[in-house]
């Protein structure tokens, strides 16, 4: 298992590599100094994927705690501390901003922990964007409740589950219900905290019961001479099952959990940066498209030998979608166009196989009438005819190719020999079934 999950942590380092070995070649190559307007518009991704890197090498795992207010965050992140450093009070709203604190539970792992702002705090929806964000670079998420989840509650819960990262559900102050109360919710928990009525209940390690700051108690106690008085006394907080929870996550999954939010990190700069470049360079995309259109058309028609019409057909298409990608400054090696072209013929329906066999009859034809033409008219009009049908049906085709090269290119270049859906489709197929990222394997598995 250990093994696995270094070879993911690998896996998704030299993914990363990639990306940002090939913006950093363009900037050397001067295609996007040239472009200063696309240069600015891609550079918060640039560095985005720069910064996912370093902390991917920093091996630090980031557990974010969110909830409504007065739900306990605070408490249940200072008794997993050990300490109490996050403030916590009866007032609505003690956590104003999202602070960060290092926790090492034991052996090499290191974790951020980061608590954040009541997502239900009034007037609070940029403290809830802020949260939202946090979740963003979570690597793990705890969704701290204290009792049946509300409506609200539900909602935040769902919204959540939308950063596509493993979350624990975190039942806390069950020291205030009654064994019978307290078994009750936690069953109801199970099930609404999968987010879907018709999915699986939670598993065992996706929903732990908690008392991180137990309410006070009345004690009596007998002094030796026969006195009685009563104290209040605050029992220790009940937390190690939350704590064992965590650190079986980490020791069984933690480097997979990082090298998957990476790679979705990651997933989405690249597909924000090809978006913002398909966007800039659209009437320099079609002008392309209608060249090579144009061209193939042109070629395929005036050249009289049937097999020639195939290849160079196959070549400009090829030649056609590495041209797209080196306008939209998106990397594209002749084996990643090679598998592109095949993934278009294949999805298009049979229209574009139906070009290639169009083109060997019609061309089969042209290479008849052209070798008994001589002084004959009717093989000069065959040729033609041939040549006019056969243009038609390769500048479609081409135009066809290009327009699905776009679409595809629109997601940037995530799927390739290392791109980021490629290597988040690996580590997923090799996703233990007791694993706390299985669950995500329907969410993420067809994206």
């Amino acid at each position: 298992m250990s093994q696995l999950q270094e070879t993911h942590l690998n896996r998704a380092r030299a993914s990363l590599r990639q990306a940002i070995s090939w913006y950093g070649y363009l900037r050397k190559s001067g295609q996007l100094s040239s472009k200063p307007e696309l240069a600015l518009l891609v550079k918060p991704e640039i560095e985005l994927l720069t910064a996912t890197l370093n902390k991917l090498d920093s091996n630090v795992v980031r557990i974010a705690a969110f909830g409504l207010v007065s739900r306990g965050k605070s408490a249940v992140l200072n008794s997993l501390l050990g300490e109490k450093i996050l403030q916590t009070g009866p007032l609505n709203g003690v956590t104003q901003w999202p602070r960060s604190l290092r926790w090492k539970p034991g052996g090499k792992v290191i974790v951020e922990l980061i608590d954040t702002p009541g997502l239900d705090e009034i007037e609070g929806a940029s403290r809830a964007q802020m949260a939202r964000d946090v979740a963003h670079q979570a690597d793990l998420i705890l969704f701290v409740v204290s009792g049946d989840i509300t409506r609200t509650e539900y909602q935040a819960l769902l919204e959540l589950r939308q950063a596509q990262k493993p979350l624990i559900l975190v039942f806390n102050k069950i020291d205030l219900y009654p064994d019978t109360d307290r078994t009750a919710i936690y069953k109801n928990l199970r099930q609404l905290g999968a987010g879907n009525p018709q999915a699986k209940p939670l598993l065992p390690d996706e929903i732990v019961m908690v008392a991180a700051e137990p309410a006070p108690m009345e004690v009596r106690i007998e002094y030796p001479d026969g006195n009685v008085s009563y104290e209040w006394e605050t029992p220790p907080p009940q937390v190690e099952e939350l704590k064992q929870t965590i650190l079986n996550i980490l020791n069984r999954e933690g480097r997979s959990l990082l090298a998957l939010n990476a790679l979705i990190q990651a997933r989405e700069a690249e597909e924000i940066i090809a978006e913002k470049t398909i966007d800039l360079r659209q009437k320099e995309a079609e002008d392309i498209i209608w060249q090579f259109t144009k061209y193939k058309a042109l070629a395929m028609g005036l050249n009289p030998i049937a097999f020639l019409d195939i290849i160079g057909g196959l070549i400009t298409d090829l030649a056609l979608i590495r041209s797209l990608a080196r306008l939209y400054s998106l990397p594209m090696t002749s084996y990643e166009a090679t598998n592109l072209l095949k993934t278009i013929l294949f999805s298009s329906g049979g229209l574009l196989l139906g070009e290639l066999g169009s083109s060997f009859v019609l061309g089969l034809g042209k290479t008849t009438a052209a070798i008994a033409s001589g002084d004959n008219p009717l093989n000069i009009t065959t040729f033609a005819g041939s040549a006019i049908a056969q243009a038609g049906i390769a500048g479609y085709g081409s135009y066809t190719v290009g327009k699905a090269a776009q679409i595809y290119l629109e997601k940037g270049c995530t799927w390739g020999q290392l791109g980021a859906s490629t290597v988040i489709q690996e580590i997923l197929s090799q996703v233990d079934k007791n694993t706390i990222l299985y669950r995500l394997q329907e969410e993420l598995g067809g994206k």
